[in-house]
């Protein structure tokens, strides 16, 4: 399976890479919606998006959304994983088509938790 982090933090990517390739899986980054979805249409499926909220020239709103409008995407699943913590924003973020949501700070074990609850394998 492959999964696709979508953060500006490159110290992020770098520790949910570490998570996702240890749980089997093949993992691709992008610093922001727009490369992230570019990637995707360009070929470079995901099953799976981690997404952050706050990023530039593409926020994890307009990723999500545009990912849920794209039949050609439709499998992929998303998960937003930020530091927003407000109700309104996760109710925002389940409204643009997230799967689900993760706070930071997380563990490996919520990580694995919630993408399993999504009917994946996690090794």
């Amino acid at each position: 399976m492959r999964a696709l982090i979508v953060d500006d933090s490159r110290a992020m990517r770098v520790l949910l890479a570490r998570i996702l390739k240890e749980a089997g899986f093949e993992v691709l980054e992008a610093a922001h919606g727009a490369e992230a979805l570019e990637q995707l249409r360009r070929g470079g499926g995901a099953d799976l998006a981690l997404v952050d909220c706050n990023m530039p020239e593409m926020d994890g709103f307009e990723f999500a959304r545009a990912v849920r409008s794209d039949r050609g995407l439709d499998g992929v699943r998303l998960l937003m994983v930020t530091t927003e913590c407000e109700m309104e924003k996760v109710i925002r973020a389940l409204e643009s088509g997230v799967d689900d949501y993760i706070m930071k700070p997380f563990t490996k074990e919520v990580i694995l938790d919630k993408i399993a609850l999504l009917g994946m394998e996690v090794a």
